[in-house]
């Protein structure tokens, strides 16, 4: 949502360490277009579900591209830097 998706590094990373597509939207606001969305169902704007599906549009998808190994260097040095965190702040 927001920013984040638009850093195509980070997009790419985040496709790479939990090994499944990610696919970002035209809008990238998407939890201000969900409330719309939401709003707009409740006083009739739109009838369905249906009809918001066909307005959501892809804009980008990257696909997982690291190997398993660099993949679980990359997991394993996450999960230590966490590990050493806590505690930090008391």
């Amino acid at each position: 949502d927001g920013g984040g998706t638009a850093n195509k590094l980070l997009m790419q990373f985040q496709s790479d360490i939990i090994n499944v597509p990610v696919v970002t939207p035209v809008i990238k606001e998407t939890t201000a277009l969900g409330a719309a969305f939401a709003a707009g169902l409740a006083t009739g704007v739109w009838s369905s579900q249906e009809e918001l599906r066909k307005l959501w549009k892809e804009e980008s998808r990257f696909q997982p591209s690291m190997s398993d190994d660099v993949r679980k260097k990359n997991w394993d040095g996450w999960k230590r830097a966490i590990t050493k965190s806590m505690g930090w702040v008391e």
